[in-house]
């Protein structure tokens, strides 16, 4: 299982007039999980570009149960849950302290040969590698 989690801590220019964590700010805490993740693998975007594939996000879900507030520290974990055809993570985003679920999200990415622009069909090799996949060599 490939997973990571942060922490976050709600700054003050992420609040709107009611106090609470805009809506937006959200992708941004999800992308800071994201990147962990795929740290973890050795497969950061730049590592991605690199290797001639570069992963657009096509899907976004959040599903918002309570609101972030100022100051208050997020647990934000990011799991990958399918990797064969595209690359879709889940995100949980809970307050650090608590444990309190605040937002259930996920994301869908495709991989795209860098070179051409031309969408995969499947997870280039150098992806499945990096899972720890063994990948037929024909």
């Amino acid at each position: 299982m490939i997973r990571a989690e942060v922490e976050v801590v709600v700054p003050f220019f992420d609040i709107d007039l009611l106090g609470i964590a805009w809506h937006g700010h959200y992708c941004k805490y999800l992308e800071i999980a994201r990147c962990a993740m795929l740290d973890t693998i050795d497969y950061g975007y730049n590592t991605m570009r690199a290797t001639g594939f570069v992963w657009p996000i096509v899907d976004l879900q959040l599903r918002y149960v309570r609101p972030a507030r100022f100051e208050q520290r997020l647990r934000v974990t990011a799991e990958l849950v399918e990797w064969e055809y595209r690359m879709k993570i889940k995100y949980r985003i809970t307050d650090a302290a608590t444990g309190e679920l605040l937002v259930k999200a996920h994301t869908i990415q495709a991989a795209v040969d860098h070179a051409s622009g031309e969408m995969c069909y499947a997870s280039p090799d150098i992806f499945l590698k990096k899972l720890g996949i063994e990948v037929d060599a024909d």
